[in-house]
């Protein structure tokens, strides 16, 4: 079988703009540039400065006046002497779970940077307009916002510095509530989500109270890693949200996990965890807070090496264990290789697969479905070395898996669907088995691991398996529930992941030629004389003539209930007629023919309640038999091009289908015939030529 790879898309850390400025969709230094040039200051019509901008779905108790940042500060900075996880203060909005990701990110010099790209200071180049670099759904997306800012009596009302003249927190804040399309919608939000869009990293959630042996190490490892934390102690009752503890603790409030350090005191080594409250202020009063006693056994340079201060600024150091105890949930935000500095081995590698699930064609739905479940995308996943982790003895190799739905809840009305995937081992035999798993594999094979099924923007989940071969099932729960999505595997010692299906073929004679049948030849007496009845003296015959024909023969054939449709045959036509005469000679239409009755019997097996139809599902399986080896993005194009809105396809339209596959294949192979490099050069009018039949 001849098969052709389709080749991968680039990896890249290109920036798309997403700005439509005078009609046009244009850049950051696009804009900037021809604002100078006007010497006008950047207004955005996308996110205007109204009251649509705040609170589009209620109205606030108080009139805001926006302005800019030159009316708000007399000598205004976007970056006052580099920007710290400190310059930050939360405002009015109740959006503490973005200020600790900011607060997380500014730890991270080259993370911050691609987010908050500097140099952007109101010099000879400020025209209103300020940048910022957000990940979505695979790619760095570039969002634009004006500098007019809400203020109330004179003083910015949401996320500030604590410099009033630097507003570098206050127009990132604004660039995200225009991603999210209002200041509203980032009131009550997830530090998870935040965390994963300012670094494309992939976020695990942890209980502290059921946390595995090696936990510690866990923290350690991210914190070394460079790796963004959040923790916050969750309450089951609304009422009880920002409620202060008797230790100082916030509750149902994000916090930062800004640092991890050690300490000795009396010849023991004592775990810290620095911690940050988005607020500023309201700090932990229990053992190694600010005033504690704790710190006089400590040397005046471990002090100086945690910069220890006694100040209401809302970070403080706190032990492990009590970490533990305090709060509920840690969030860990783990950042691949775009992430980290260049000269940093340390980090995760990343492999990344974008892809559909298609009513009729890849959404099977979970394993409770077991006839349509096997269609899910696979993917094939290589683990084969080991990990070195003194605290955690057990021998495999860990990897995260996280499943990314394109949708999101604050970015459509629509619902997010209940998602999830499983892990299943594959035996020797099929370690390098080049394909889609069939049904029965999943009839013989347990999964080794799953994920939840949850209706969320994305499920993450760290495992540890022994070395081996695996595939990655991504579902919806139910099938037949259409959506993107973005599956990414992070793995410590670079084990790779791949799609199963990466290689298209068909199985068809390399002789491209219709072999050339004489009428003398024919021992069918009834089909020669129906084809030279209707065909008259030059022996050819047209798309009428052919929708005669077939529905005729297939009329005395009891196995075949078609009725051929004359623009099928139009198209039976145009993809067989080799000198461009509109019409098939005898050996054309014998070849056709042979197809058809070929055809006719894989789709009476697959259509297994003889209602006629085969269900889009049973496709792959049509196809397969037939001699074709298709992968998603295929088999989703044909689906779209030949089911019917109940995801049925017809005897006619399957045999139409067929038809173009084969033709094309042949074609393909005729033009790649003299280097077989497995791919050709076509001009425009080659292209059309194709395309249009």
């Amino acid at each position: 079988m001849p098969t052709y790879t389709i080749p991968k898309a680039k990896d890249s850390l290109e920036v798309r703009p997403t700005t439509v400025y005078n009609n046009r969709k244009m850049s950051f230094k696009e804009i900037r540039q021809e604002c100078l040039e006007k010497k006008t200051l950047f207004r955005d019509a996308q996110f205007p400065a109204n009251a649509k901008s705040l609170f589009p779905r209620r109205k606030p108790g108080v009139n805001f006046d926006w302005k800019r940042t030159k009316d708000i500060a007399k000598d205004p900075r976007f970056i006052a002497d580099g920007a710290t996880r400190t310059d930050i203060q939360q405002g009015e909005l109740g959006d503490c779970w973005l200020l600790a990701a900011i607060a997380s990110l500014t730890l991270n010099t080259k993370l911050m940077q691609m987010v908050v790209p500097p140099g952007q200071e109101f010099d000879d180049k400020y025209a209103g307009i300020f940048k910022f670099q957000f990940w979505q759904a695979g790619e760095w997306v570039e969002v634009v916002v004006d500098d007019f800012l809400p203020t109330f009596n004179g003083r910015l009302v949401f996320v500030h510095s604590t410099d009033r003249s630097e507003f570098w927190s206050a127009l990132l804040e604004k660039a995200y509530a225009k991603l999210a399309g209002s200041y509203e919608s980032l009131k009550g939000g997830s530090t998870s989500e935040a965390m994963e869009d300012f670094s494309g990293g992939l976020v695990e959630t942890y209980s502290t109270q059921k946390a595995a042996p090696n936990f510690q190490s866990i923290i350690r490892n991210a914190v070394t890693k460079k790796a963004m934390l959040a923790c916050c102690i969750d309450v089951r009752r609304r009422p009880n949200v920002e409620e202060a503890t008797a230790q100082g603790l916030i509750t149902g409030h994000a916090y930062s996990v800004t640092g991890m350090d050690e300490v000795k005191v009396k010849g023991q080594a004592v775990t810290l965890m620095r911690m940050r409250n988005p607020w500023g202020r309201i700090e932990w009063k229990g053992p190694w807070s600010d005033k504690s006693d704790e710190w006089k056994n400590v040397s005046d340079s471990d002090k100086t090496r945690l910069a220890q201060v006694d100040a209401n600024d809302g970070e403080f150091w706190m032990s492990f264990e009590d970490f533990k105890k305090q709060f509920s949930r840690v969030e860990i935000c783990n950042i691949g290789p775009k992430g980290m500095d260049d000269d940093d081995e340390g980090y995760w590698s990343l492999t990344e697969h974008e892809s559909r699930w298609v009513p009729g064609s890849t959404a099977g739905g979970c394993r409770n479905f077991a006839n349509t479940f096997w269609t899910n995308p696979q993917f094939h996943l290589v683990l084969n070395q080991e990990d070195v982790d003194p605290d955690d003895k057990t021998p495999g190799c860990s990897f995260i898996i996280a499943l990314y739905q394109m949708k999101t809840r604050r970015r459509t009305r629509r619902r997010n669907s209940t998602i999830g995937f499983s892990i299943y081992e594959l035996p020797g035999k099929l370690q390098s088995y080049k394909g889609q798993l069939p049904k029965a594999f999943f009839a013989r094979h347990r999964s080794q691991k799953r994920s939840a099924f949850i209706n969320m923007r994305e499920i993450c989940q760290r495992f540890k398996l022994k070395p081996g071969h695996y595939v990655i099932i991504p579902s919806t729960y139910k099938p037949r529930h259409e959506g993107r999505f973005l599956l990414r595997v992070f793995t410590e010692k670079g084990n790779p992941s791949s799609d199963m299906i990466e290689e298209i073929g068909a199985d068809i004679p390399e002789d491209p030629s219709i072999p050339i049948k004489k009428l003398e030849d024919e021992k069918d007496e009834v089909f020669k004389n129906t084809f030279l009845k209707l065909a008259g003296e030059d022996q050819q015959i047209g798309a009428k003539e052919l929708c005669i024909i077939l529905n005729k023969i297939a009329g005395k054939d009891a196995n075949i209930k078609c009725n051929f449709s004359q623009f099928s045959c139009r198209s039976m036509v145009a993809l067989l007629d080799c000198d461009a005469s509109r019409t098939l000679g005898y050996g054309e239409f014998k070849f056709l023919w042979d197809k058809i009755r070929q055809w006719v019997a894989i789709y009476k097996k697959h259509d297994a309640d003889k209602s006629g139809t085969i269900d889009a599902m049973e496709l792959r399986n049509a196809t397969a038999d037939a001699g074709f080896q298709l992968n998603n993005r295929i088999l989703d194009l044909i689906i779209s091009r030949y089911a019917d809105d109940k995801l049925q396809v017809d005897l006619d339209d399957f045999i139409v289908g067929l038809l173009r596959l084969e033709m094309m294949f042949r074609i393909f192979q005729t033009l790649d015939n003299k280097d077989k490099t497995g791919s050709i050069t076509l001009n425009l009018q080659q292209w059309l030529m194709l395309t249009i039949c």
